[in-house]
């Protein structure tokens, strides 16, 4: 039988044909010397690496080297791979003569998607999730959604709890590191103190499984415990609850510890016995099969400079305080919590990532490719495929609606709306201009006008840019945010 070359995010029993299949897995020290990553992503994608080669035994060749090339070379003719996650690894596993398979790990394969999508004006995730409900049969009461209706995202926009410090739901098992994980810290320790490798944030006990074990562990838990409160709260944050009710399985699953159909199966058993309500159920669904395949799919499916799609024109660099994760430096108690939240963690659930992070910079017009680059290197669950279109595409709009109707901008009032962040923050979520003005209030009128050209023939922005024109203090907004440069607010 071929030996199958797996990825350090191919690490799940759904990469090889049968449980006896010879394995070559690599560890690549060059890997960690091209980027600076977030030390405890790197903690978290070796530990899981060699976890999985642990469990393997000698059913697995286990290398580690400079890089892919030096070991690959010794097999030649002789391993097969699942369809790597990036262009670059695709490229490198052609120049190698490795034998290429269908991708694995996601719901719906790349032919479907194509014949999904052609002919299509306009590539909306809302009708390729329907079409993998159908495919798929997942929340179906045969030709119908479950429920009768098929998003019920309006029954998930709640704000948080008026009055909470914290959401209220059991937090997800602790993962117990061992002697692997104490051998990885030993080694980044080492590659930064006499290799010169450098890392992002700071490190910190493991937090996300890095074993299929530990993954099943927090998916039953996250089913049985956090899932009821799901839907609800899915878009609310607290500054006391950055996990709020979220799964925690984005990096398990981006790791290849579980497969998103078993994902979305047990979260439907739950529905079907009564254990969580629909809305949650269906917005969790939504999230794995129709958010997470589509990002896949456009990955590939759009041209490989789409990454370099700019039609906004942000130019502007990110600054020293951001790409370092300098928290201490800012002010803005929202964008300091959520900032420390990446430092701390490598992780913050999808809203302090869009709507905090990203709506601050696509304010700014910090360049999207950057800000791409940055989200795949400080989260423990980014990767290239992963961020190309959720950061240029959805959070910076720098495509111009190949993949969203609109750009997610947003003054202070929704951040006021939807956490507890505006109290005891130095900043008004209601004053434009002033010391006291709100930088996400500000910057969102500055951004409007920036930009007032290129979305003004936007039909969902015609309220937003009838609102610029009745602004009597918008000269003096827009010199105030041109003041402020780059500065941390």
């Amino acid at each position: 039988m071929t030996r199958r070359w797996l990825f350090a995010d191919q690490l799940g029993p759904h990469f090889l044909d049968e449980p006896g299949q010879p394995v070559l897995l690599v560890e690549s020290k060059a890997v960690f010397r091209r980027r600076v990553f977030h030390r405890q992503k790197a903690h978290l994608v070796l530990s899981a690496l060699r976890h999985r080669a642990a469990e393997l035994g000698d059913q697995a060749d286990v290398v580690r080297a400079e890089t892919y090339t030096q070991v690959v070379g010794g097999y030649p003719g002789g391993l097969s791979v699942c369809h790597p996650t990036s262009r670059a690894a695709r490229a490198l596993v052609g120049r190698l003569g490795v034998e290429v398979l269908g991708p694995r790990g996601f719901a719906t394969s790349p032919e479907d998607f194509v014949a999904w999508a052609g002919g299509r004006r306009g590539l909306k995730m809302e009708d390729f999730y329907r079409d993998a409900r159908r495919r798929h049969g997942i929340l179906m009461d045969g030709a119908e959604p479950a429920g009768g209706t098929w998003n019920l995202d309006a029954d998930n926009r709640e704000p948080p709890p008026r009055g909470a410090g914290r959401l209220g739901v059991e937090d997800p098992p602790a993962i117990v590191e061992d002697a692997i994980d104490h051998g990885v810290r030993e080694d980044l320790d080492r590659w930064q103190r006499d290799d010169g490798i450098e890392f992002l944030g700071r490190d910190g006990p493991r937090l996300f499984p890095a074993t299929r074990r530990e993954a099943l562990a927090r998916l039953r838990h996250f089913v049985e415990h956090r899932l009821p409160s799901f839907g609800p709260y899915e878009d609310a944050m607290l500054a006391g609850d950055p996990l709020m009710a979220h799964s925690m399985l984005s990096a398990p699953i981006n790791l290849g510890l579980l497969d998103p159909l078993e994902v979305v199966e047990r979260a439907e058993d739950a529905y079907r016995s009564g254990a969580a309500p629909l809305n949650s159920v269906e917005g969790f669904v939504r999230q794995i099969i129709g958010w997470r395949d589509f990002i896949w799919h456009l990955y590939w499916y759009f041209e490989p400079d789409y990454r370099r799609s700019n039609e906004l024109g942000a130019r502007r660099h990110l600054p020293k305080w951001f790409a370092e994760l300098d928290a201490d430096a800012v002010q803005a108690r929202c964008l300091r919590d959520v900032l420390a939240g990446v430092r701390d963690r490598g992780w913050v659930h999808h809203i302090p990532r869009l709507m905090v992070l990203g709506n601050y910079a696509m304010q700014r017009g910090w360049h999207p490719g950057e800000l791409a680059d940055w989200f795949h290197r400080a989260f423990v669950d980014g990767y290239e495929w992963v961020m190309t279109a959720n950061v240029v595409g959805m959070s910076q709009y720098a495509d111009a609606g190949r993949m969203s109707t609109k750009p997610y901008a947003a003054g202070g009032a929704y951040i006021h709306r939807m956490s507890d962040y505006c109290g005891g923050c130095p900043y008004d979520p209601k004053v434009r201009v002033g010391a006291d003005a709100c930088p996400y209030t500000a910057g969102y009128w500055s951004f409007l006008k920036r930009n007032e050209a290129q979305l003004s023939g936007n039909h969902r922005m015609r309220q937003p840019m009838r609102g610029l024109g009745r602004l009597s203090d918008l000269d003096a907004l827009v010199e105030q945010e041109k003041a402020r440069g780059s500065r941390a607010p």
